[in-house]
């Protein structure tokens, strides 16, 4: 098959080390990244997230969405058993989605703490950053996975109600909608390229109510569960009523956010889609739902190669 349009035939890693440094959203730590190519085509293994500590390894996680582990307003990935079970990696969905559509299919992820850095609360900063390191193709045909058949998973009802659905397309094709109370309905539709997510979907930021955070990162204390330590007016759209401190950098700002962490938690699967995904009010949970419910249907999708 020839690649949809602008993306990459061929398969592709960092062509130097990017290094960066910032902070937790939610763990509020400093945290240090190296993220490294891959400089042997025949060791290609996708994205791997490596925790350093004093110089120590102390876990290796392969972005994939078995290992994802439910966490309150992020994606994590735990470690599931042997020396290292219960290490863990929080907040990849910005990370993974700029990988995804800058073509970097093979690296490491190496951090000296638990979560990556929020930046400026998008997918911006990192889409800067690795465009900068440049790239380097691979001797490996680009894959997709297609989807051959719709799968649909929803949650709730009346207000409360969310669903998420996928089905065969011959590009990659996103239908986000969002309600906020304040702002109304919001909805982004459009084919995904790497063009299309650093223009208009990349820049949008994490966002919340003001009045929800609070009690939240208390909460998050009492049950020793780092939530929103990190949250900054640098780093989050705050939304007090109905304005956002600071204004948006576009009308419907909140919606293509979602569209970012759909993207991201979507990479997990380890390539870029050739699918529609229609979603109506999603979540960190329910695109892991719908990821998860796709693969597990094995009629429901296959691999996709590029011509060479």
């Amino acid at each position: 098959m020839r690649a949809p349009e602008g993306w990459r035939a061929t398969q592709g890693t960092l062509a130097r080390e990017l290094t960066l440094t910032g902070h937790g959203l939610h763990t509020g730590r400093r945290v240090n990244v190296r993220i490294l190519p891959v400089t042997d085509a025949s060791s290609a293994h996708g994205i791997v997230f490596r925790r350093v500590e004093s110089g120590r390894e102390v876990a290796t996680l392969r972005a994939d969405p078995a290992l994802r582990e439910a966490q309150p307003l992020c994606t994590m990935l735990r470690a599931r058993d042997g020396v290292q079970k219960g290490e863990g990696v929080r907040t990849v969905e910005h990370l993974l989605a700029s990988l995804l559509v800058c073509g970097i299919d093979h690296a490491i992820v190496e951090l000296d703490a638990e979560e990556v850095p929020i930046l400026d609360g998008s997918a911006a900063p990192w889409i800067e950053a690795i465009r900068a390191c440049g790239r380097t193709a691979l001797g490996h045909a680009q894959r997709f996975i297609q989807v051959l058949k719709p799968v649909t998973v929803c949650d709730g009802v009346g207000a409360l109600r969310r669903e998420l659905s996928i089905e065969p397309c011959e590009r990659y094709e996103l239908s986000v909608r969002n309600d906020l109370k304040g702002f109304g309905d919001m909805h982004w539709y459009g084919a995904l390229t790497p063009e299309v997510f650093t223009r208009e979907i990349a820049p949008s930021r994490s966002y919340g109510h003001l009045k929800w955070a609070i009690p939240a990162i208390a909460v998050g204390y009492v049950k020793r569960t780092p939530i929103l330590r990190g949250a900054r007016l640098s780093c989050t759209a705050a939304i007090v009523g109905d304005r956002v401190i600071g204004g948006l950098r576009m009308p419907d700002e909140f919606v293509r956010h979602r569209v970012l962490d759909l993207v991201g938690d979507l990479a997990l699967a380890g390539a870029p889609l050739l699918a529609r995904v229609s979603a109506f009010r999603p979540s960190h949970e329910m695109n892991w739902r719908l990821l998860s419910a796709l693969l597990a249907e094995r009629d429901a999708w296959t691999w996709a190669e590029c011509d060479a």
